[in-house]
């Protein structure tokens, strides 16, 4: 539902990272660009309203202020939203989908 709510608010490159077996905080990470900081606000506040009305009451964002990269957390996905610069610069998405398993880590 987030992955259709971004594309049908013309988000940009958008990236679902499967996380479960690399971290307790979310089993997927949803990454995707806006065009501005007002679509960036836009579509975090278009997830939340989404997922409000499904009934996930407890989704919270983060970065509203600036809109330069919000944080939209519902428990089990966490998505970012970027500016394509502040993406490209931060480059998230690299850093998980490279991560080792917890089993390389042990070895």
């Amino acid at each position: 539902m987030i992955e259709q709510s971004l594309d049908a608010d013309k988000a940009e490159q958008i990236e679902t990272i499967d996380l479960k077996g690399q971290t307790d905080i979310a089993d997927y990470m949803i990454v995707a660009s806006g065009t501005s900081t007002r679509h960036v606000g836009a579509l975090a506040e278009k997830i939340q309203e989404r997922l409000k009305a499904r009934g996930y009451g407890d989704v919270r964002a983060e970065g509203l202020a600036d809109c330069n990269w919000v944080v939209v957390d519902a428990g089990d996905v966490v998505v970012h939203i970027f500016r394509p610069e502040v993406r490209e610069y931060y480059n998230i998405e690299k850093m998980w989908r490279n991560s080792p398993s917890p089993q390389a880590k042990l070895h």
